[in-house]
């Protein structure tokens, strides 16, 4: 009787994992967008990511550093109990929210009581946010961009 449970267990395993590797899932599914590697291939304009970086370094690099490395003590709060700002370069949170996020973000400041990201808006164009982004988005590595694409961009 085991045997015979195990068995019938393992079929519809089998079946099971047959059934699913033909849906939408699967990585063919960005085969368009994907190198050998199957990760999504980024289509930046290369001025676009050279105004970004002006745009950061003109602004941003005294809190975020000079290459979005940030401080190593990041996800310590200060004295204040409020965070120092993370990193940018794809070793922190960034890419865990969407473009639309980050671009709020930027533009409404961080959440009040959590950090002392100041509010961009009015200061920088929204040309100038949407540059930015781009950038920081170039400095992540290939695995850390292939995850923020998979769930923000083909999500839309």
């Amino acid at each position: 009787m085991m045997q015979t449970l195990l068995l019938i267990i393992g079929v519809v395993l089998v079946l099971g994992c047959e059934d699913t590797a033909s849906t939408d899932n699967s990585p063919a599914k960005f085969s368009f967008f994907s190198n050998e590697e199957g990760l999504a291939v980024r289509n930046f304009d290369p001025a676009q990511i050279e105004r970004g970086e002006k745009v950061y370094r003109a602004n941003c690099v005294g809190c975020h550093g000079q290459n979005g490395e940030a401080t190593p003590d990041w996800r310590k709060p200060n004295e204040d109990g409020r965070y120092p700002p993370p990193p940018l370069n794809g070793t922190a949170h960034t890419w865990h929210h969407s473009t639309e996020v980050l671009k709020k973000t930027i533009l409404k400041g961080g959440p009040p009581g959590f950090g002392a990201m100041p509010a961009w808006e009015g200061k920088l164009t929204e040309q100038q946010v949407d540059d930015v982004i781009v950038w920081i988005k170039s400095l992540w590595p290939d695995d850390v961009y292939d995850v923020w694409y998979k769930n923000f961009e083909t999500q839309q």
